[in-house]
């Protein structure tokens, strides 16, 4: 399965949840996710693509822990299942316990 695929699969989900997957370009600042997901209610993310069994490179990896500690729900997804494990947790509403850095954490996505 190609990258591309992964990007294709993520932009239809999320407009079955009546959001969309915008493209992300930031020039001169290498390195930002594929892509901001935003889904009803303002719910926004971030999510770098990969093909399966590919990892980010270490500016992405810098990119999505910057954003993280600016309070954004950012990661990367290099299967169907991780993207979908993304849009579940971004469409939660709340998170009274903190609980989502660690889901996201222990599903690989951060």
């Amino acid at each position: 399965m190609r990258e591309t695929e992964i990007e294709k699969y993520l932009t239809e989900q999320a407009g079955r949840q009546g959001g969309v997957a915008l493209k992300f370009v930031s020039p001169g600042c290498t390195g930002v996710p594929d892509r901001i997901v935003v889904l009803p209610g303002g719910q926004v993310g971030f999510l770098e693509l990969k093909r399966p069994g590919e990892r980010p490179r270490k500016e992405q990896e810098y990119r999505i822990r910057q954003l993280k500690n600016l309070g954004c729900t950012a990661g990367w997804a290099d299967t169907r299942d991780k993207v979908d494990e993304f849009l579940a947790l971004l469409s939660c509403q709340t998170d009274p316990d903190g609980l989502l850095g660690e889901i996201l954490e222990a599903s690989g996505l951060i």
